[in-house]
């Protein structure tokens, strides 16, 4: 069965950190290509990064790269975003992505991934 939970959000002042995490199930933490996306109100879920879990590669979108870092614990099938620097503008629903669609597809595309958590809010105050 195909599970993925975030967690590790919660309100910070601009300038601050957080790390979510997100646990899968063993059926959903595969050797393929997983991801974030967030979606404030109002607007369309946007991909922040995608990694590789067989190897650790990464991609990230430019409104993040330098702030953001996924990493992953392949023992506890977890993900982790660390996010530093953060300011208002990344105040979202975050999201975990997996079960990604295959070749051809854009790594940071909504579309390319059928498998969600359920989000978890993060908060920037200026």
């Amino acid at each position: 069965q195909v599970q993925l939970v975030e967690s590790g959000g919660g309100s910070v002042q601009a300038g601050g950190s957080l790390r979510l995490s997100c646990a899968a199930s063993k059926s959903t933490y595969s050797s393929s290509y997983m991801a974030w996306f967030r979606q404030a109100p109002g607007s369309e879920r946007e991909g922040i990064g995608s990694i590789y879990t067989n190897d650790g590669y990464t991609v990230y979108a430019d409104s993040v790269k330098g702030r953001f870092t996924i990493s992953q614990d392949k023992a506890k099938r977890t993900l982790y975003l660390q996010m530093n620097s953060l300011n208002p503008e990344d105040s979202a629903m975050y999201y975990c992505a997996a079960d990604f669609q295959g070749a051809g597809r854009s790594l940071l595309h909504w579309q390319s991934y059928n498998a969600w958590g359920p989000g978890t809010q993060v908060t920037v105050a200026s």
